[in-house]
């Protein structure tokens, strides 16, 4: 007994003389207790995640220190909780476990698309703070996930190519900030729902089982019939396709006669009433349908002689007044885009659109949409857009397109002369490549465009404009430079997508500059315009803004562009983020100078020297001039976030300290 009752006295001992001794040697002790326990929840769910839907071991995760999930792969984290996880093509097999993943209540941006996942999918209600879930082209069963129903930010919701059925629930249009829904290509039953989100620009549910008549709503109706091809009992106005009007008493035995009675109520707009005879004997029936018949087909021919007749004396007037055909024809061309000429109707003639050059082509090329992208417009619609001209550069012009009055795109038109050195066929394959890049922050590529030696590039509409309007746009000359936390976001956002580009295929981005770094919606820097400079003529005339970007490997000779050519060009990317000078105004330092150039213009920074000396020195080893010398892109990725994560523990600590 005494032994019994020592027992635990001696392990709150042991227990509270161990506490104190891993402050020295891990940093995951000197938080308070709760904040701990916050951040380790994080990574408890995706390794519970990782344990069913991993079976191949593909993910290879390890947990020494206290923010190394915030490094694993497709994990990204906003002050230390995961907000994006993102493993689409991670050749994933196994199944979306319950209580795993939901447990990440900051997550922004789910996708998981692309793997072998099965089974249904789980609760989600808890991920109140989602915008993005992509589920699509996996082997997820079941139902549509009812819980997705209480995600109310979603914006983005993908479950195509899967396996799910039953109905399309009718309370989807309570999701009132959705801009695109793809269910293509499921099981799903039953009606369309009407669906009525003023903001949805991509919609999809062909290949499915749907039936009914489609509902008219000016949501739906804006979609062209592919949108809903391949459910073969579909019918309604938007897909052009009359519904078939189902007699009373179908399949009973008097089923022969109403089949002529429901012609006659259509005809006759007798309101779908109809008016059941006594029965008769066969022969009186006969003759009465005999007489039903002759007297139609009587009246038929009437009508077809005086149609014909008119016809012939409209065609004498017209010839002889020397009226051409296609005067007559035209307001049919103007309007005949399918399932939208309703847009159209009314518009003057002289309506500003876009391009009006390659308006001239005819239909000598089409759209390519990439990476499985719906085909949402057509190029008679991108052609009619409204435009605005957002820049000029050498490789291309830039266009915002406005289509259909809703949908908003960056239109690309890329300089015949120099692209030409890249054939027809190497165009389209080389954008297929560029086109199954996906990542958060590259702006997506949707379509392409190529006839007639004119070329487009189509991307997703960027709201807040480029870094380069940040920096330099409103800032008078003495302004001071964006905060350093500031560039730092910048710098991991642009460091991920360069990463990933050259570890994703065997492409490099080749004009990295703060005017192709865009903000998104949620102020993420995106790159665009990524390895487009491999299609252009290097020896024709440089930009002489971008001049200073180029490694001096490349501006020398005509040397092809590398991985390393990159990382040269984000160090002095870094450079202007930290000092607010446009590459032209740096002056040619050794690193120690180079970093009291910087500080003497962050004079006011005092207390921050450190961590924009750590950040000076990563665009330093960046912009070396030996390709050699400089760190690979990803090193380059994992510097910054050691600078973050040892800023973010420093940060905390003082906050435990006061």
């Amino acid at each position: 007994m005494p032994k019994t009752k020592f027992k635990p006295v001696l392990h709150l001992f042991f227990f509270f003389i161990w506490l104190p001794i891993p402050c020295f040697s891990r940093p995951v002790i000197t938080y308070p207790p709760q904040t701990s326990l916050l951040f380790s929840t994080d990574a408890v769910s995706i390794l519970s995640f990782k344990s069913k839907a991993d079976l191949d071991n593909k993910l290879l995760y390890a947990l020494n220190e206290r923010f190394d999930y915030c490094q694993w792969r497709g994990v990204k984290c906003a002050q230390g909780r995961v907000v994006r996880y993102i493993l689409q093509n991670a050749a994933l097999r196994g199944v979306f476990p319950a209580n795993s993943l939901s447990k990440l209540d900051q997550l922004r941006v789910l996708s998981l698309r692309n793997n072998s996942l099965s089974g249904p999918i789980p609760d989600l209600s808890s991920l109140y703070n989602l915008k993005s879930l992509f589920l699509g082209r996996n082997n997820f069963s079941g139902t549509f996930p009812p819980s997705i129903l209480s995600l109310h930010r979603i914006t983005s919701l993908d479950l195509s190519y899967n396996e799910l059925a039953g109905p399309i629930p009718a309370n989807l249009t309570a999701l009132e900030r959705l801009n695109v829904l793809r269910l293509e290509w499921n099981r799903f039953d039953g009606p369309v729902p009407a669906l009525n989100q003023s903001f949805l620009l991509i919609f999809n549910v062909s290949g499915n089982n749907l039936t009914g008549k489609i509902p008219v709503t000016p949501t739906l109706s804006k979609f062209n019939t592919t949108a809903f091809s391949l459910n073969p009992d579909l019918c309604g106005e938007i897909i052009n396709k009359a519904c078939a009007s189902r007699a009373p008493f179908f399949g009973s035995p008097s089923a022969s006669g109403p089949l002529g009675q429901s012609a006659e109520a259509q005809s006759g707009g007798g309101g779908g009433v109809m008016v059941l005879s006594p029965p008769s004997s066969p022969k009186k029936s006969h003759r009465r349908t005999g007489v039903v018949l002759g007297f139609t087909i009587g009246i038929a021919l009437i009508l077809f002689s005086v149609l014909l007749a008119l016809a012939v004396v409209k065609k004498q007037r017209v010839d002889s007044k020397g009226t051409k055909p296609t005067t007559i024809a035209s307001p049919e061309v103007t309007n005949s885009n399918a399932g939208n000429s309703r847009t159209h109707i009314g518009e003057p003639p002289e309506r500003k659109t876009m391009m009006p050059e390659i308006q001239r082509l005819k239909k000598s090329g089409n759209l390519v949409f990439v990476g499985g992208e719906v085909e949402g417009y057509s190029l008679e619609q991108l052609m009619r857009a409204s435009a605005e001209l957002l820049g000029r550069g050498t490789m291309a012009t830039t266009y915002k397109a406005v289509v259909d009055r809703q949908l908003i795109l960056t239109v690309k038109r890329l300089d015949a002369g120099r692209t030409a050195v890249t054939g027809g066929e190497a165009f389209e394959q080389h954008m297929e490549a560029v086109g199954g890049l996906v990542h958060p922050n590259l702006v997506p590529l949707r379509a392409y465009f190529q006839a007639k030696g004119e070329r487009l590039v189509i991307y997703d509409y960027q709201p807040n404009g480029s870094v380069f309007n940040l920096v330099h746009g409103s800032r008078s000359t003495r302004a001071k430079p964006l905060h350093w936390t500031s560039c730092l976001k910048i710098a991991e956002d642009v460091a991920q997508g360069l990463a990933y580009i050259h570890q994703a295929s065997r492409l490099v981005h080749g004009n990295l500059k703060s005017t192709n770094v865009l903000l998104g919606t949620d102020f993420e820097a995106c790159l665009t315009d990524y390895c487009l400079a491999v299609l252009a003529d290097s020896s024709s005339t440089e930009d002489p803004d971008s001049l200073a970007y180029k490694a001096p490997e490349i501006r020398k000779s005509n040397r092809k562009l590398t991985p390393k050519s990159d990382v040269y060009a984000f160090g002095v990317f870094l450079l202007e983020l930290l000092t607010g000078k446009h590459p032209s105004q740096h002056p040619v330092l050794v690193p120690h100078d180079l970093l009291e150039w910087v500080r003497t213009i962050r004079e006011d920074d005092v207390g921050e020297y450190r961590r924009l000396g750590m950040l000076t020195e990563v665009a330093s080893v960046c912009s070396l001039t030996s390709p050699e010398q400089r760190p690979a892109m990803w090193q380059a990725l994992k510097m910054i976030q050691e600078i973050k994560e040892s800023a973010m523990m420093e940060d905390r600590a003082s906050y435990g300290h006061s």
